[in-house]
């Protein structure tokens, strides 16, 4: 049996036989194992030529059952190939007979369709001959419930009455006509009152029926009119009318042979009445009084009626489905998109003047004409203040006249604007009209609102020899910043993809770009180096001129020449102290209001003013020993200072400053020495005589002859 391992087979027998199971033990005996494995291959040899007999004998067996079978499928084959033949005679048989029928069924159609249209025209006549005598006395015309019948004999009547002269027929034609129109009535009523009822089978039936009639249609204008019964309850209109098409589309395949032409002569007859009545007394009444009102309406109600004619857009309407469903929403706001964008610009117009004007009037503000014209103009105005004596400069009190509520309240209207003008412009229209309320956000935004204030700032900036300098500008610069990166993020957010594939696109971005320009050349950010340079040293005067009066009212000449050389105190003096107070106060306001290079350049420019500053002033003193000690003193908070700026040419200029003053301590036998050293070594020998010309003991023949 499977599985057959010869290795367990063995060990089993040898168990199985007495003395066999315990190799090297007492009762292990050899001969009576190997006695017991003879015995046993024996009966294996035995019971094998049993087996082989047993499969030579079922081989034989099986070899002629396989001639037996042979034989019996080639007798089936044969008896195939009978029927095969038997078959198709049969069904060639067959075929000539279906021939034989239908050749006699050809010819009894011949026979018998004549004879029915003759046993029809009959009737007919007879039908005739009663509307000829006047009086109906046919079951058909009296029973009521024969209407169906007696309808088609009737419109076939009429057909027939039609061809008929009217000297002769006059009387007939008109009972007929007069019959077909009472019938035409009765099944309309019929119609109605199943349609009451809610009996879909009926209303087929009479439908049916009228399909051939030509009041047809007013059947259909019957069930166009009930279905409306009762369906426009609530207040949105909308929403009613699309509930009710999708009832109307689930019955009208069970009533009509048109469906979809039912269906859509009933969205048809849903917009021309009741939405466009709707419409008219929504828009109407605030059309003239009030804009904004007026707008927010029509742009609610299109965006309504566009998506109740996408959610019709899944019935069946016939082939040009989308084509119909918007000449319906063109008929109902034609009349209102014609002008819809001067009323945009009007109102847009209107409502951001308001909202300056109310910034403005909350301020006790005037507001002055500005200069106008281009960036060239600008350069040429700013360079010519520059280059000039200024004169008395505005007082701002501080004042920005930059507000975010503003920018946020024209960036929300003009938003909505962009919104409504992309759902209500024909998609030809659409990048003009959206110019067009971008030309407006420039003008409010940019112009009446960022431009006027940099103009404001900058005649408020005030004079260099002003004694109490508050540089707002650079508050006004910070803010204007970012104002404009939130104007910025409107363009790309909701113009661009309005006008991204059109042509207005190039016009949109040059003018962002003029835009971005005079924005820039009055932010100081680096167009013009010409014009950065002019609108920085307007501020940047004003800076150095409140640093000389600071050390004009602070500096005393006893700081660096004390009286008592041995009694003094202070670190630094108390002009430095002030200084360097109002430099850190500064430079923190640049970087805050200012962004990328713009911040290195204008540090760069005050740091190097800063420098010449101090060091013209240090050659206005003498100074004695211990007075030199306090400049040094004075030098290395003015450097220390100098690491805000983080410029390395200014960081420089200081430490040769800090070198030039150990001139004014050091011993004058060091004097050539420490002029040789490594921060002095480069410089002109004036400058160096300049310094030792600041001691006090510089008139002694000693410090002369060891200087020269």
């Amino acid at each position: 049996q499977e599985p057959f391992v010869a290795d367990e087979y063995i060990e089993r027998l040898a168990w199985r036989t007495p003395g066999g199971g315990s190799r090297g033990g007492e009762a292990f005996d050899p001969k009576r194992l190997l006695e017991e494995f003879v015995n046993h291959i024996q009966e294996l040899q035995v019971m094998d030529e049993r087996i082989q007999r047993k499969v030579e004998k079922l081989e034989q067996q099986c070899q002629k059952e396989a001639k037996e079978f042979a034989k019996k499928v080639q007798e089936l084959q044969k008896s195939n190939q009978v029927a095969f033949q038997h078959f198709q005679e049969l069904d060639e048989h067959i075929s000539y007979v279906a021939t034989k029928v239908c050749h006699l069924g050809d010819q009894l159609e011949g026979v018998n369709t004549p004879r029915q249209r003759a046993v029809e025209a009959q009737k007919l006549m007879k039908y005739f001959n009663e509307f000829l005598d006047g009086e109906l006395k046919s079951d058909v015309f009296t029973n009521s419930e024969k209407i169906k019948e007696a309808a088609d004999i009737i419109q076939k009547l009429h057909l027939i009455a039609q061809e008929l002269p009217f000297d002769r027929f006059s009387e007939v034609k008109s009972k007929i006509a007069s019959k077909y129109h009472d019938l035409e009535c009765q099944l309309i009523q019929e119609f109605t009152s199943a349609q009451r009822r809610g009996e879909i089978s009926r209303m087929r039936e009479v439908a049916a029926v009228l399909l051939h009639f030509k009041g047809y249609s007013h059947c259909v204008d019957v069930y166009i009119k009930q279905c409306q019964e009762g369906a426009f309850l609530r207040n949105d209109v909308f929403e009613d009318a699309a509930i009710l098409c999708q009832r109307v589309n689930k019955q009208v395949g069970e009533i009509f042979s048109n469906p979809e032409t039912v269906l859509a002569k009933l969205i048809q007859n849903i917009f021309e009445v009741k939405l466009q009545g709707y419409v008219k007394d929504q828009l109407e009444e605030h059309r003239k009084s009030d804009a904004e009102q007026y707008l927010k309406n029509l742009y609610d109600l299109y965006t309504r009626t566009t998506n109740l004619s996408s959610k019709l857009m899944e019935f069946n309407l016939g082939t040009d489905k989308q084509t119909f469903l918007s000449k319906l929403i063109k008929s109902i706001f034609i009349s209102y998109l014609e002008n819809y964008i001067e009323v945009e610009i009007g109102y847009l117009k209107s409502r951001s003047a308001m909202i300056l004007q109310r910034y403005y009037d909350s301020k006790n503000h005037q507001k002055r004409s500005i200069g106008t014209g281009g960036i060239q103009d600008l350069k040429e105005r700013l360079r010519q203040r520059t280059n000039l004596p200024l004169g008395p400069s505005i007082d701002t009190h501080g004042e920005t006249f930059l507000s975010q509520e503003v920018v946020v309240n024209l960036l929300q209207e003009t938003k909505q604007a962009f919104e409504r003008c992309h759902r209500l412009s024909d998609p030809s229209d659409l990048p003009k009209n959206a110019f067009r309320i971008f030309s407006m956000l420039v003008e409010f935004l940019c112009t009446e609102h960022i431009d006027y204030a940099l103009e404001t700032g900058l005649a408020g900036i005030p004079s260099s020899d002003s004694k109490n300098a508050n540089l707002y500008f650079l508050d006004v610069v910070h803010q204007a910043n970012t104002i404009f990166h939130l104007f910025d993020k409107q363009f790309n957010d909701h113009l661009m993809p309005l006008i991204s594939s059109s042509p207005k696109l190039s016009e949109c971005l040059q003018k962002k770009k003029d835009i971005i320009e005079q924005m820039e050349v009055k932010l100081d950010m680096g167009i013009d180096r010409q014009v950065e340079i002019s609108i920085s040293i307007l501020t940047l005067n004003c800076m150095i001129g409140q640093m000389k009066h600071i050390l004009a009212a602070e500096q005393k000449k006893t700081d660096f020449k004390p009286e008592d050389e041995n009694n003094v105190l202070i670190q630094y003096t108390n002009a430095c102290v002030k200084v360097c107070g109002y430099v850190r106060k500064q430079v923190e306001k640049i970087r805050n209001s200012m962004d990328g290079k713009n911040v290195d350049t204008v540090l760069m420019e005050l740091g190097v003013r800063f420098h010449r500053l101090i060091y013209e002033h240090l050659q206005q003193y003498s100074y004695s020993c211990m007075g030199g000690m306090l400049a040094i003193c004075d030098v290395a908070e003015y450097r220390k200072c100098a690491k805000d700026f983080k410029i390395a040419l200014v960081l420089q200029l200081f430490d040769t400053l800090h070198a030039l003053c150990n001139l004014l301590v050091v011993a004058p036998d060091n004097l050539k020495q420490v002029c040789s050293g490594e921060q002095l070594a480069n410089l002109d020998k004036n400058i160096l005589h300049s310094f030792v010309q600041l001691r006090v003991d510089y008139r002694s023949a000693r410090l002369a002859r060891h200087f020269s």
